[in-house]
Protein backbone atom coordinates (compact mmCIF):
# COMPACT_ATOMS: atom_id res chain seq x y z
CA UNK A 1 0.00 0.00 0.00
CA UNK A 2 1.38 3.56 -1.01
CA UNK A 3 1.88 6.18 1.30
CA UNK A 4 -0.39 9.02 1.43
CA UNK A 5 1.10 12.23 1.33
CA UNK A 6 -0.61 15.40 2.01
CA UNK A 7 0.71 18.82 1.13
CA UNK A 8 -0.61 21.88 2.91
CA UNK A 9 0.55 25.11 1.31
CA UNK A 10 0.04 28.20 2.88
CA UNK A 11 1.60 30.44 0.49
CA UNK A 12 -1.02 33.34 -0.52
CA UNK A 13 -0.12 33.45 -3.83
CA UNK A 14 -0.62 30.73 -6.32
CA UNK A 15 2.55 29.62 -7.97
CA UNK A 16 4.67 31.43 -4.91
CA UNK A 17 8.05 30.01 -4.26
CA UNK A 18 6.67 27.58 -1.15
CA UNK A 19 3.74 26.87 -3.43
CA UNK A 20 6.50 26.08 -6.10
CA UNK A 21 8.55 23.72 -3.98
CA UNK A 22 5.04 21.90 -2.44
CA UNK A 23 4.36 21.22 -6.14
CA UNK A 24 7.95 19.70 -6.35
CA UNK A 25 7.96 17.82 -3.40
CA UNK A 26 4.16 16.23 -4.86
CA UNK A 27 5.91 15.69 -8.25
CA UNK A 28 8.37 13.35 -6.21
CA UNK A 29 6.06 11.64 -4.28
CA UNK A 30 4.08 11.06 -6.80
CA UNK A 31 7.06 9.86 -9.02
CA UNK A 32 7.37 7.42 -6.35
CA UNK A 33 4.31 5.80 -6.47
CA UNK A 34 2.40 7.53 -3.50
CA UNK A 35 -0.43 9.09 -3.28
CA UNK A 36 -0.44 12.86 -3.17
CA UNK A 37 -2.50 15.78 -2.52
CA UNK A 38 -1.83 19.25 -2.16
CA UNK A 39 -4.48 21.39 -0.07
CA UNK A 40 -4.03 25.08 -1.01
CA UNK A 41 -5.16 26.94 2.06
CA UNK A 42 -6.11 30.03 0.07
CA UNK A 43 -8.69 28.35 -1.97
CA UNK A 44 -10.33 27.07 1.78
CA UNK A 45 -12.45 28.75 4.59
CA UNK A 46 -10.94 28.67 7.49
CA UNK A 47 -12.18 30.43 10.26
CA UNK A 48 -9.90 30.93 13.46
CA UNK A 49 -10.45 28.74 16.88
CA UNK A 50 -12.45 31.03 19.02
CA UNK A 51 -11.88 28.60 21.74
CA UNK A 52 -15.19 28.08 23.21
CA UNK A 53 -13.90 24.32 23.77
CA UNK A 54 -17.40 22.82 22.24
CA UNK A 55 -15.67 20.65 20.51
CA UNK A 56 -14.68 18.68 23.74
CA UNK A 57 -18.19 18.20 24.28
CA UNK A 58 -18.86 17.42 20.85
CA UNK A 59 -16.80 14.53 20.01
CA UNK A 60 -14.04 16.34 18.50
CA UNK A 61 -16.48 18.10 16.19
CA UNK A 62 -16.06 21.67 16.02
CA UNK A 63 -19.42 23.85 15.55
CA UNK A 64 -17.99 26.26 12.57
CA UNK A 65 -18.95 25.62 8.96
CA UNK A 66 -15.97 25.82 7.16
CA UNK A 67 -13.87 24.19 5.04
CA UNK A 68 -11.38 22.70 8.91
CA UNK A 69 -13.37 18.99 8.89
CA UNK A 70 -12.29 18.24 5.65
CA UNK A 71 -9.00 19.08 6.22
CA UNK A 72 -8.49 17.78 9.08
CA UNK A 73 -9.99 14.13 8.52
CA UNK A 74 -7.38 14.04 4.88
CA UNK A 75 -4.50 15.10 8.12
CA UNK A 76 -5.87 12.17 10.24
CA UNK A 77 -5.97 9.50 7.36
CA UNK A 78 -2.49 10.99 5.47
CA UNK A 79 0.89 9.17 6.55
CA UNK A 80 3.22 12.06 5.50
CA UNK A 81 2.25 15.51 6.34
CA UNK A 82 3.66 18.80 4.50
CA UNK A 83 3.59 22.27 6.40
CA UNK A 84 4.89 24.59 3.96
CA UNK A 85 4.60 28.75 4.42
CA UNK A 86 5.93 31.59 3.54
CA UNK A 87 8.49 33.19 5.78
CA UNK A 88 6.87 36.39 7.45
CA UNK A 89 8.64 38.63 10.18
CA UNK A 90 10.59 35.31 11.07
CA UNK A 91 7.33 33.34 11.65
CA UNK A 92 4.86 31.17 9.65
CA UNK A 93 2.12 33.10 7.74
CA UNK A 94 -1.28 33.36 9.33
CA UNK A 95 -2.40 31.03 6.90
CA UNK A 96 -0.89 28.01 8.48
CA UNK A 97 -0.98 29.05 11.86
CA UNK A 98 -5.02 29.64 11.65
CA UNK A 99 -5.07 25.96 10.56
CA UNK A 100 -2.36 24.45 13.43
CA UNK A 101 -4.62 26.17 15.55
CA UNK A 102 -8.36 25.01 14.52
CA UNK A 103 -6.52 21.39 14.81
CA UNK A 104 -7.18 21.69 18.50
CA UNK A 105 -10.89 19.83 17.99
CA UNK A 106 -8.82 16.89 17.06
CA UNK A 107 -5.12 17.32 16.99
CA UNK A 108 -4.58 14.01 19.44
CA UNK A 109 -5.67 12.10 16.38
CA UNK A 110 -3.25 12.99 14.01
CA UNK A 111 -0.65 10.32 15.35
CA UNK A 112 2.48 8.90 13.70
CA UNK A 113 2.83 10.99 10.74
CA UNK A 114 6.17 11.60 9.28
CA UNK A 115 6.31 15.48 8.69
CA UNK A 116 8.18 17.84 6.29
CA UNK A 117 8.54 21.55 6.67
CA UNK A 118 8.80 23.34 3.51
CA UNK A 119 9.73 27.68 4.26
CA UNK A 120 10.85 30.21 1.83
CA UNK A 121 12.04 33.62 2.70
CA UNK A 122 13.52 36.72 0.52
CA UNK A 123 16.31 35.93 3.32
CA UNK A 124 19.30 33.97 2.50
CA UNK A 125 20.57 32.89 6.11
CA UNK A 126 18.83 29.56 6.58
CA UNK A 127 19.21 30.60 10.48
CA UNK A 128 16.72 33.73 10.19
CA UNK A 129 14.02 30.81 9.66
CA UNK A 130 14.84 29.04 12.98
CA UNK A 131 12.27 30.70 14.82
CA UNK A 132 9.25 29.51 12.03
CA UNK A 133 10.89 25.96 12.56
CA UNK A 134 10.68 26.49 15.81
CA UNK A 135 7.08 27.33 15.94
CA UNK A 136 6.15 24.04 13.04
CA UNK A 137 8.01 21.85 15.78
CA UNK A 138 5.99 23.36 18.89
CA UNK A 139 2.61 21.96 16.91
CA UNK A 140 4.61 18.65 15.83
CA UNK A 141 5.63 18.12 19.48
CA UNK A 142 1.84 18.04 20.25
CA UNK A 143 1.11 15.00 17.82
CA UNK A 144 1.90 11.96 19.19
CA UNK A 145 4.37 10.08 17.51
CA UNK A 146 4.99 13.00 14.42
CA UNK A 147 8.62 12.55 13.59
CA UNK A 148 10.53 15.12 11.57
CA UNK A 149 11.69 13.91 8.11
CA UNK A 150 13.53 17.11 6.64
CA UNK A 151 13.43 20.47 6.13
CA UNK A 152 13.24 22.46 3.07
CA UNK A 153 15.01 25.89 3.28
CA UNK A 154 13.62 27.88 0.07
CA UNK A 155 16.01 31.13 0.93
CA UNK A 156 16.67 34.32 -1.15
CA UNK A 157 13.12 34.06 -2.35
CA UNK A 158 11.50 37.54 -2.88
CA UNK A 159 9.58 37.44 -6.01
CA UNK A 160 6.98 34.74 -7.86
CA UNK A 161 9.64 32.36 -9.09
CA UNK A 162 12.53 33.24 -7.42
CA UNK A 163 12.99 29.85 -6.06
CA UNK A 164 13.04 28.11 -9.64
CA UNK A 165 16.41 27.41 -10.80
CA UNK A 166 17.78 27.02 -7.21
CA UNK A 167 19.10 24.05 -5.77
CA UNK A 168 15.83 23.79 -3.51
CA UNK A 169 13.80 22.85 -6.84
CA UNK A 170 15.80 19.56 -6.68
CA UNK A 171 15.36 19.13 -3.03
CA UNK A 172 11.80 19.35 -2.46
CA UNK A 173 11.73 16.74 -6.01
CA UNK A 174 13.84 14.56 -3.73
CA UNK A 175 12.28 15.04 -0.49
CA UNK A 176 9.11 14.04 -2.13
CA UNK A 177 10.24 10.73 -3.78
CA UNK A 178 12.14 9.36 -0.72
CA UNK A 179 8.91 10.41 1.63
Amino acid sequence: MSKKVLVLSASPRKGGNSDTLCDQFMLGAQTAGKQAEKIFLRDKKINYCVACDACKGNSGNCIQQDDMAEILAKMIAADVIVLATPVYFYSMDAQLKTLIDRTYSRYTKINNKEMYFIITAADGREQAMERTIEGLRGFTSCLGGAKEKGILYGIGAWNIGDIKGQPAMEEAYAMGKNA
